[in-house]
């Protein structure tokens, strides 16, 4: 097999399963959280506080791409394809005319925001490069297929556009108006799992620091917070009209 067929083969593997990249992200975690030596945060005080805000903005950064990405992208295009390629139009607008895979980048500062707060900077660089191998397989799958389909029309836009740091010299202003029922919609499951990420980072933290269990009230509140965001906006989505928009996945 080519080389290039067996990347394709791989990444559109890896995009299949690509929702499981959070867990092995927990899972390592744990043992990174085990292994931390936390002493140089009680020298400083106001350190961990500073550490913690920036760990959230930039998971909130994260958040924001993928609201503007999705916000702006009608049903015909492939941002809600989940088993395999599909698209029946071309995103080369508004923040697609910036970068091509904005999801994919907005989903690196979301979860790399919660490895940061491991307060481990191994731990971000290793999950960093272990996001760059598993998701440069799936935009190589992604871009063939695209390419396939829209053959020139597809080329002429990936050589002025980078694919993964954005570069604004060519920003076009999209035709589609920001939709927040869109985000409502389809971004409240990521939301609550960022939300938890950091709740899960904080317990074992505070866990291994004390060597037992800490049940800390917040973190069951927070929790239940996130969980009933999720529960009320999926029942939205399912079972009304509320949030359903024309010409919108």
């Amino acid at each position: 097999m080519a080389l290039v067929h067996s990347l394709e083969k791989n990444g559109n593997f890896l995009f299949k399963y690509r929702g499981q990249f959070p867990i092995l992200l927990f899972i390592l975690a744990i043992p990174t959280i085990y292994f931390t030596d936390y002493e140089f945060l009680e020298a400083d005080g106001e350190l961990k506080i500073v550490l913690t805000v920036v760990a959230a903005i930039v998971s909130l950064i994260g958040q924001i791409i993928r609201a503007i990405a999705i916000g702006t992208s009608s049903k015909h295009t492939s941002g809600r394809n989940t088993k395999e390629q599909v698209a029946d139009a071309l995103n080369t607008k508004g923040i697609y005319s910036t970068v091509r895979h904005p999801l994919y980048l907005g989903n690196y500062f979301m979860w790399i925001g919660i490895v940061m707060y491991t307060f481990n900077i191994w731990f971000v660089l290793l999950i960093s490069l272990m996001f760059w191998l598993y998701y440069e397989r799936i935009m190589f799958a992604e871009e063939r297929f695209l390419e396939k389909k829209f053959g020139k029309s597809y080329v002429d836009w990936s050589m002025k556009v980078p694919p993964f740091w954005p570069s604004i010299k060519n920003y076009e202003k999209s035709e589609i108006p920001f939709s927040m029922k869109t985000i409502l919609r389809r971004e409240y499951s990521g939301i609550s799992a960022t939300i938890i990420g950091f709740v899960f980072i904080d317990f074992f933290r505070a866990w291994f620091e004390a060597g037992e269990v800490q049940w800390e009230a917040i973190h069951g509140i927070v929790i239940l917070i996130a969980l009933l965001i999720s529960f009320v906006l999926r029942t939205l989505k399912h079972k009304t009209k509320i949030l359903f928009e024309e010409d919108r996945s």
